[in-house]
């Protein structure tokens, strides 16, 4: 027995404290948060018992950190998702406690590194196009599309031999090959949208909408560039001011941006000490343990942006004729472009009259009205633009 300010310890328990390098009995945490949010960009991460041999309930640390992101949030949640993970990937696995502590300094500075240098390369290439460019002057396929359904494309004749300006579509002269309403142009215009959707990371995104008074002036890394940092009203605003800075105002130069932030996470929950668990799950992903150790690194993975679906084919049958989630999308009796009741047999199929393999069956739709039918064809060139139906 050991005697050491009257207090008796068992020799048992002072061999092994040394043993397992054990000087200080383990601590009990209580802690505490509080937090009143203003821009949304603040993130702790709280987690008392994290293993540093996996499996064993003894061997845990806790780890508290607050991120505070400046000029958005994406960094800051990139951090808590990661950072921790990155300095245990620094650490051998299977060492001594006293060899752990050893190494945990050198860990924290190669593990804040590699989170910083991990995110910026991540950053570098997160700009995804949600919309095609229809400007003639750099769309090859729109033209050739053009071009076979009987418009023609060209620059403006001066009346000396010299063309000038932008490649557009004649007559009406459009720079563009899809719009709504432009009738004096041809039905070769088309109104059928470029669609694309993609399922954004944690990290959340941000979104812009700018006309052709923006685009012709910038890119969109350019855009980007110069709006990065600033709340979305000030960086729509300074994105309009930068394309009218480099080409003048000679249109209408209207930007939108829209910030999508991550959802604010609820405080943990009291620890409930009679079970000895952690106090705070993760949030990204689902474990068989709550706690973070050599073996669940992969869960700290961030999630990136996932391209879910895309298409821009200006067939009618093509775009119609998807494979819905929904069985019965389309209705026989209804006409699927303006959703108009029809008679039995007075739809006709989207596939009629294109290069389908087979005849076409009386149930294959989806189906469209007569009214419908007409804009199709002279969408693709089959009957003259502007053909109208004749109620006899």
């Amino acid at each position: 027995m050991s005697v050491k300010n009257d207090r008796t310890v068992p020799l048992a328990v002072l061999l092994k404290r040394e043993l397992t390098s054990e000087k200080v009995e383990k601590p009990d945490i209580l802690h505490g948060q509080a937090n009143q949010s203003k821009k949304g960009e603040d993130f702790t991460l709280l987690k008392t018992e994290c293993q540093r041999i996996p499996g064993d309930g003894v061997s845990t640390f806790a780890v508290f950190a607050l991120f505070d992101g400046h000029n958005g949030s994406a960094a800051a949640t990139y951090s808590k998702e990661n950072l921790l993970n990155n300095v245990l990937s620094a650490i051998p696995s299977h060492i001594s406690r006293d060899e752990w502590l050893a190494a945990l300094p050198r860990a924290l500075v190669a593990g804040f590194i590699k989170t910083d240098k991990d995110f910026q390369e991540k950053a570098e290439g997160s700009i995804y196009s949600l919309s095609a460019d229809h400007r003639l002057e750099s769309n090859e396929e729109e033209r050739e599309r053009i071009t076979a359904c009987g418009g023609e494309v060209g620059r403006l004749n001066t009346g000396c031999g010299a063309e000038i300006g932008p490649l557009r579509c004649w007559p009406g002269g459009l720079c563009l090959s899809r719009s709504i309403g432009d009738m004096d142009v041809g039905e070769f215009i088309v109104p059928i949208p470029f669609v694309k959707q993609v399922k954004l990371s944690n990290a959340g995104g941000r979104l812009i909408i700018s006309s052709d008074g923006v685009w012709d002036a910038l890119t969109s890394e350019m855009a980007v560039s110069c709006s990065s940092g600033l709340p979305a009203d000030v960086a729509a605003k300074k994105i309009v001011k930068e394309s009218i800075r480099l080409k003048g105002l000679r249109d209408d130069t209207t930007c939108i941006v829209v910030d999508i932030l991550p959802p604010e996470k609820p405080p943990p929950l009291p620890p409930r000490r009679k079970n000895g668990k952690g106090i705070f799950k993760s949030m990204f992903c689902k474990k068989t343990a709550d706690l973070p150790s050599h073996t669940d690194r992969k869960c700290y993975e961030p999630d990136l942006v996932e391209e879910i679906y895309e298409e821009g084919s200006a067939k009618l049958a093509e775009r119609l004729a998807m494979a819905y989630p929904l069985g019965s999308m389309f209705k026989l009796f209804v006409c699927a472009v303006c959703q108009v009741d029809m008679k039995p047999g007075e739809g006709i199929s989207v596939h009629s009259g294109s290069c389908r393999g087979g005849r076409v069956r009386p149930w294959d739709g989806p189906f469209l009205c007569p009214s419908c039918l007409l804009k199709k064809d002279a969408m693709e060139g089959k009957r003259p633009s502007g053909a109208r139906l004749v109620d006899r």
